[in-house]
Protein backbone atom coordinates (compact mmCIF):
# COMPACT_ATOMS: atom_id res chain seq x y z
CA UNK A 1 0.00 0.00 0.00
CA UNK A 2 0.98 3.29 -0.56
CA UNK A 3 1.45 5.52 2.28
CA UNK A 4 -1.63 7.78 1.62
CA UNK A 5 -3.91 5.04 1.46
CA UNK A 6 -2.41 3.73 4.59
CA UNK A 7 -3.22 7.11 5.73
CA UNK A 8 -6.79 6.66 4.34
CA UNK A 9 -7.09 3.48 6.14
CA UNK A 10 -6.30 5.09 9.12
CA UNK A 11 -8.30 7.68 9.49
CA UNK A 12 -11.23 5.14 8.19
CA UNK A 13 -10.34 3.15 11.50
CA UNK A 14 -10.19 6.11 13.90
CA UNK A 15 -14.00 6.69 13.38
CA UNK A 16 -14.59 2.94 14.26
CA UNK A 17 -15.58 2.42 18.36
CA UNK A 18 -12.58 1.17 19.88
CA UNK A 19 -10.60 4.18 18.58
CA UNK A 20 -13.54 6.23 18.21
CA UNK A 21 -12.05 8.92 21.32
CA UNK A 22 -8.48 7.54 20.77
CA UNK A 23 -5.84 10.04 17.99
CA UNK A 24 -4.12 7.49 16.33
CA UNK A 25 -3.59 9.29 13.41
CA UNK A 26 -1.13 12.06 14.75
CA UNK A 27 1.92 9.71 15.14
CA UNK A 28 1.49 8.84 11.72
CA UNK A 29 4.02 12.42 10.50
CA UNK A 30 7.07 10.63 12.67
CA UNK A 31 6.78 7.50 11.28
CA UNK A 32 8.08 5.36 7.87
CA UNK A 33 6.06 4.04 5.15
CA UNK A 34 6.76 0.41 6.87
CA UNK A 35 6.53 1.73 10.14
CA UNK A 36 2.75 3.28 9.22
CA UNK A 37 2.07 -0.04 7.42
CA UNK A 38 2.47 -1.71 11.03
CA UNK A 39 0.88 0.96 13.30
CA UNK A 40 -2.36 0.32 10.71
CA UNK A 41 -1.92 -3.77 11.01
CA UNK A 42 -2.03 -3.23 14.53
CA UNK A 43 -5.08 -1.17 14.94
CA UNK A 44 -7.09 -3.19 12.84
CA UNK A 45 -5.96 -6.03 14.98
CA UNK A 46 -7.53 -3.80 17.67
CA UNK A 47 -10.94 -3.07 16.17
CA UNK A 48 -11.49 -6.19 14.81
CA UNK A 49 -11.45 -5.26 11.08
CA UNK A 50 -10.80 -7.29 8.14
CA UNK A 51 -6.83 -6.13 7.18
CA UNK A 52 -7.13 -4.39 3.62
CA UNK A 53 -3.93 -5.45 2.36
CA UNK A 54 -2.68 -8.85 2.70
CA UNK A 55 0.78 -8.07 1.57
CA UNK A 56 1.62 -6.14 5.03
CA UNK A 57 2.38 -10.30 6.45
CA UNK A 58 5.98 -9.08 5.76
CA UNK A 59 5.90 -7.72 9.05
CA UNK A 60 5.54 -10.42 10.83
CA UNK A 61 8.13 -12.46 8.92
CA UNK A 62 10.51 -10.17 10.79
CA UNK A 63 9.70 -11.22 14.06
CA UNK A 64 8.01 -7.70 15.53
CA UNK A 65 5.80 -8.41 18.00
CA UNK A 66 2.80 -6.77 19.01
CA UNK A 67 3.89 -4.33 21.19
CA UNK A 68 3.30 -0.95 21.52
Amino acid sequence: MTRLQLLERLKSLQQMPPHHKRDITTVSAMLSTAALARHVELCEIAAGATPLAAGRSETAAHGSSLRA
